[in-house]
């Protein structure tokens, strides 16, 4: 009795590894979010903001360049990757990265 136990543990995980390689979660909803990328809005509050240029020389996508008074602008909002390296190293916390929701505004 005793290996026929095992053979059935054997086949179990075989048919687990297969599944996982294979990709199938079994879970249709799980595998289409993996397929949806996450997208994130810089928003910057002009008010607070002193342009001292970290957030547009380390954006690390290029999403914040500057105008001609060298004050930050979102240029590429799309390419944005929510790192939030702008708004964690703003010294005037005037930068905030919000998720995009799926109709495509910012949440609150």
């Amino acid at each position: 009795m005793k290996n026929s136990v095992n053979d059935i543990r054997k086949i179990s995980v075989t048919d687990i590894r297969d599944v996982k390689v294979k990709g199938k979660s079994g879970n249709p909803l799980k595998e289409k979010s993996k397929n949806l990328k996450k997208q994130y809005d810089p928003v910057i509050i002009s008010a607070w903001c002193k342009s001292c240029g970290i957030c547009s020389e380390f954006c690390p996508k290029h999403v914040i360049g500057t105008n001609d008074m060298g004050a930050p602008v979102v240029e590429r909002p799309d390419e944005c990757i929510g790192c939030r390296f702008c708004e964690l190293h703003c010294p005037d916390f005037a930068i905030t990265v919000k998720e995009r929701s799926d109709t495509g505004s910012t949440k609150s």
